[in-house]
Parts: structure tokens; C-alpha cells; sequence
């Protein structure tokens, strides 16, 4: 008797670790332009977000808190220019009649973020139901995720097939995905970023579990296999594009960030990793996913050296 109700203690307890762990997480920070949206309840143009005709496996989050929304398999084509589904994960969204009383207002149940509406009867579907959610309310991680939410980290530090390598397989991490970061051009393809002139780096977007690893342990596992003293590029990697950056997407980011780098600084080492704010993220094209595991290859500009 005296074991089971100490197993059960156990278990309540890890329950409201996970609990405050995710509720915990700060909101992403968000553009003028996603505020519009996000928070002023505004709609995109018709058939000019990015998630409109993706239809790739994996699960789809909320900008705002990182919480998931929607499964890919409950995304269909519908033709009206913006993201539908005819499902949402149980519980993940709330429903509210819009003050006119002609619509209904679909908001993320973690943070209230605006998503669009849901419309039912259209016969679009086995369903009956059509969730019309702007794409800029939304983020996309090509894993199949449980309810909760999540969190993102972004950072740029030489070429991203390395800097992937050793994030996907640190504990926690859910996703790595290679991509574009921090310059100008808009969906900028892997030859112009090589030119050196888009002002985008080379970067990983990181999706993690906030109950098994946190954004501190990530940014200083980033910090120590890659070389943060190096500037201009990274190993024989030279060129802007290989800089080394950190994009923070919140302010408690932003101040573990500097508080790490100054740790680092403290140590004697000469730190030349910028601390940035992030700006949209392009993926990078599919070939580049996956890179070193797809080849059977091992990073050659990256390894692990413990600084912390």
C-alpha cells in the first residue's frame, strides 16, 4: 500500500513538473505585421501564406506559444486561399462567436492567439467542418507531436548540416530543420545565400520538448560545437552566411543569451557570436534536411568542446 501511493505521488508530481514546464515557456515575440493578425484578429491576403498548399507530414503549432494546433493529416485543399483542416488536436483550440454573431473565431486554447474561423456545413469533407486559419498564426514541425506546447530556438553557426548533426541528437529535441535566416531576400535559394549578398546565415530552426530539455541547455550545447570566437565563417566555411549568430525569439532568450556569452567571455574566450532578433525563417531546400544521417557522413568544420 505505502509503494503505490508513493508511486502515485511520483507520478502527480513529474504530471505538474511537465505542467509548469510548458506553461512556463515565454510567448514568442511577434511583428507589427503578425501582431495584426495574432493579436488584433485581422486576415491575411487570400492565397499568400506560406502553410496554404503544404501539405507535408507533421504537426502544426501556434506562432504565438508554440502549442499544437493541428495535424497534418487533417489538412485538406479547399480552395478558399488559406490553410484547412477538418479536425483540431482535442482541446487545442477554443471556439467564440464573432460580436456580429455571422462567424465563428477559432483562438489557440494556451495563449488566445487568433487563428481564423471554423465554418461547418460547406460538405467539404467526411467532417463537415472547415478550419480557415491564417498561416501567420501558425509555425510548422514535420513530427507528429502530442498536445502541449513547445518550444523554438534558432541559431546559425557555420554550415547548418553540422550544427544540425549534434542538436538531433541531444535529448529533447524534437526537430532540426536547416534553413535561411536574417537577411533581406525573401525565399532565398541555397545558391543566392552562397553568394554572400542576401544577408541570410545558414541557420537551424530547433523544436523542443520543454519537459526534457530547456532552451539554456540547448544554446550552450550550440555554444560548444561550433567555435563562437571565429569570425566570418566557421572551419574552411568562410562568408557571411557562416557567421555565428543567435536569434532570439523572445526576450528571456535574449537575456540567457548574453548571460552565457558573458559566462564564456568571463572564461577568457573572445566571443564574436551575434545576439539578433529573429526574422522569418525559410527552410532550406530538402536535400539539405537530414544531411549527415541521410549520407552516413560526420560533420568537417564541427565537434564538441566543452566550454561550460
Amino acid at each position: 500500500m505505502h509503494k503505490r501511493i508513493l508511486n502515485l505521488i511520483i507520478l502527480v508530481f513529474a504530471m505538474s513538473t511537465e505542467s509548469f514546464s510548458q506553461e512556463s515557456l515565454p510567448y514568442n515575440s511577434l511583428t507589427k505585421a503578425e501582431s495584426e493578425i495574432i493579436n488584433n484578429k485581422n486576415t491575411e491576403m487570400p492565397f499568400t501564406g506560406k502553410f496554404t498548399n503544404i501539405f507535408e507530414k507533421g504537426t502544426y503549432i501556434c506562432r504565438k506559444c508554440g502549442a499544437a494546433l493541428y495535424y497534418s493529416s487533417a489538412k485538406f485543399e479547399s480552395s478558399c486561399g488559406w490553410p484547412s483542416f477538418d479536425e483540431e488536436i482535442k482541446g487545442a483550440v477554443n471556439k467564440f462567436p464573432d460580436p456580429d454573431g455571422l462567424r465563428t473565431e477559432i483562438i489557440c486554447a494556451s495563449c488566445g492567439a487568433h487563428l481564423g474561423h471554423v465554418f461547418t456545413g460547406e460538405k467539404l469533407t467526411a467532417k463537415n467542418v472547415r478550419y480557415c486559419v491564417n498561416s501567420v498564426s501558425l509555425d510548422f514541425v514535420p513530427a507528429i507531436l502530442e498536445k502541449g506546447r513547445y518550444g523554438t530556438a534558432i541559431f546559425a553557426g557555420g554550415c547548418f548540416w553540422g550544427v544540425e548533426y549534434f542538436l538531433q541528437k541531444s535529448p529533447g529535441v524534437i526537430s532540426v530543420t536547416s534553413g535561411y535566416t536574417g537577411g533581406h531576400v525573401k525565399n532565398p535559394s541555397y545558391k543566392e545565400v552562397c553568394t554572400g549578398t542576401t544577408g541570410h546565415a545558414e541557420a537551424v530552426k530547433v523544436i523542443y520538448d520543454p519537459t526534457k530539455t530547456s532552451y539554456d541547455k540547448l544554446l550552450r550545447l550550440f555554444m560548444e560545437i561550433h567555435d563562437p570566437t571565429q569570425s566570418g565563417g566557421q572551419g574552411p566555411d568562410i562568408g557571411d552566411q557562416y557567421r555565428s549568430v543567435i536569434f532570439y525569439l523572445n526576450d528571456e532568450q535574449k537575456t540567457i543569451a548574453e548571460k552565457d556569452i558573458s559566462l564564456l567571455k568571463a572564461k577568457g574566450y573572445k566571443v564574436v557570436t551575434e545576439v539578433v532578433r529573429a526574422t522569418e525563417f525559410y527552410d532550406a531546400e530538402q536535400y539539405h534536411q537530414d544531411y549527415y544521417f541521410n549520407n552516413g557522413k560526420v560533420p568537417y568544420c564541427h565537434g564538441y568542446v566543452k566550454r561550460f
